[in-house]
C-alpha cells in the first residue's frame, strides 16, 4: 500500500476534462504520485483508449463498490448520478491501495509542479481543508445570493447535530481534499455500523461527503488534524472569476497558492463527450448565464 495516490472518478461526458487534467499530472507530478482513475466498467474500453499513453490506472466503479461489505448496491444504483458518485469516492480507500488520496474532479487542472509535500504533513498524515468559508460566504453577501449562506448554515447545522458537535460552522472543502483511510474507516466502525448502515445510508441521508469525513475526523480523531486553506483556485460562481478577471490576478499569481484550478464544467459544456448537449436554444441560454455570471 502506497502512502499516497490522486485519484479520480469520472464518466464519459467528462472525457476530454480527464483527459486535460492527466496532461497536467504527467507534466507536473515531480515525486511520481501513483494516479487512480474509476469509471463505470462499460466505459472502461473508452477510457483506455484516450488514456493508454498516460500514468492512470483504470479501475471501475463496481469494483470500488463491491469492496465495501455490506453496501447497499441497489440503493447506489437508485441515486442521481452526483449523489452515487459521492459513494464511489468514499469508499475508494477500501481498495487497500494507498493510506491517503488526493480527491480530484474531472474539471481540475494543475498549474505548477507538485509532490507529496503538497499534500503530506511531515509525519505523513493528510493536510486537511478546512476554514468557515468566509470568503464565499462575503462574496454572496455582496452578490445578493442569501441562498448560498442559508445552504451553508443549514449543511453545516444539520452535520453538527448528528455527530453532536457544538461551536463554529466549519467547510470542509472545496475539492480536490485530501482523504486518510483511518477517518473513512472510524467512521464506519464508531458511527455506521452500530446503527447497522452502509455509506450509502448516510449519503441518501445526507449526501454532503466531504462533511461526513470532516466531522468524523473532528469527533473520533483517528489522525492528527493538520489544517490547511484550499489547495486549488476554485470558481464556484462565475462572479468570482469576474471578480478576480477585474483584480488582474492571473494563473502566474495563484501558482503561488494553489497547486491547481477549478473551472466549473458548466462552464465548459463544449468540452462534453462527445458533444455538447442540449438543443441550440438551450446551448445559446447557458453562454448567455455564463456572461451574465448566473452559473
Amino acid at each position: 500500500m502506497t502512502t499516497l495516490a490522486l485519484y479520480c472518478k469520472s464518466y464519459k461526458t467528462d472525457l476530454r476534462r480527464l483527459v486535460r487534467l492527466m496532461q497536467s499530472i504527467e507534466r507536473f507530478n515531480e515525486t511520481h504520485i501513483p494516479v487512480y482513475v474509476s469509471v463505470p466498467e462499460s466505459e472502461l474500453d473508452l477510457f483506455r483508449q484516450h488514456l493508454a499513453t498516460t500514468s492512470a490506472h483504470l479501475i471501475s466503479d463496481e469494483s470500488i463498490l463491491q469492496a465495501s461489505p455490506g453496501l447497499n448496491i441497489d440503493l447506489v444504483a437508485r441515486m442521481h448520478g452526483a449523489v452515487a458518485q459521492q459513494v464511489v469516492k468514499s469508499e475508494f480507500w477500501r481498495l487497500k491501495l494507498a493510506e491517503a488520496y488526493v480527491c480530484l474532479d474531472s474539471d481540475a487542472v494543475f498549474i505548477r509542479p507538485f509532490s507529496s509535500n503538497d499534500f503530506l504533513a511531515p509525519d505523513s498524515y493528510p493536510y486537511t481543508v478546512i476554514d468557515e468559508a468566509h470568503d464565499l460566504l462575503e462574496g454572496a453577501m455582496q452578490q445578493g445570493r442569501p441562498r448560498i449562506v442559508d445552504d451553508f448554515v443549514r449543511e453545516a447545522a444539520t452535520m453538527q447535530q448528528t455527530f453532536g458537535r457544538h461551536g463554529r460552522r466549519y467547510s470542509f472543502g472545496p475539492f480536490p481534499l485530501v482523504w486518510h483511510r483511518k477517518v473513512w474507516e472510524s467512521l464506519d466502525i464508531h458511527y455506521l455500523q452500530p446503527r447497522g448502515m452502509c455509506f450509502a445510508g448516510a449519503i441518501a441521508q445526507t449526501p454532503i461527503e466531504s462533511r461526513w469525513y470532516g466531522e468524523a475526523l473532528l469527533a473520533y480523531r483517528a489522525i492528527p488534524l493538520h489544517p490547511c486553506q484550499a489547495l486549488f483556485k476554485v470558481y464556484h460562481y462565475a462572479w468570482q472569476l469576474d471578480q478576480e478577471a477585474r483584480r488582474g490576478i492571473n494563473q502566474a499569481q495563484l501558482s503561488a497558492l494553489y497547486c491547481g484550478v477549478i473551472y466549473q464544467s458548466a462552464w465548459e459544456r463544449e468540452m462534453d463527450w462527445p458533444r455538447e448537449g442540449g438543443s441550440l436554444l438551450s446551448r445559446f441560454g447557458r453562454k448567455l448565464r455564463r456572461r451574465l455570471g448566473r452559473i
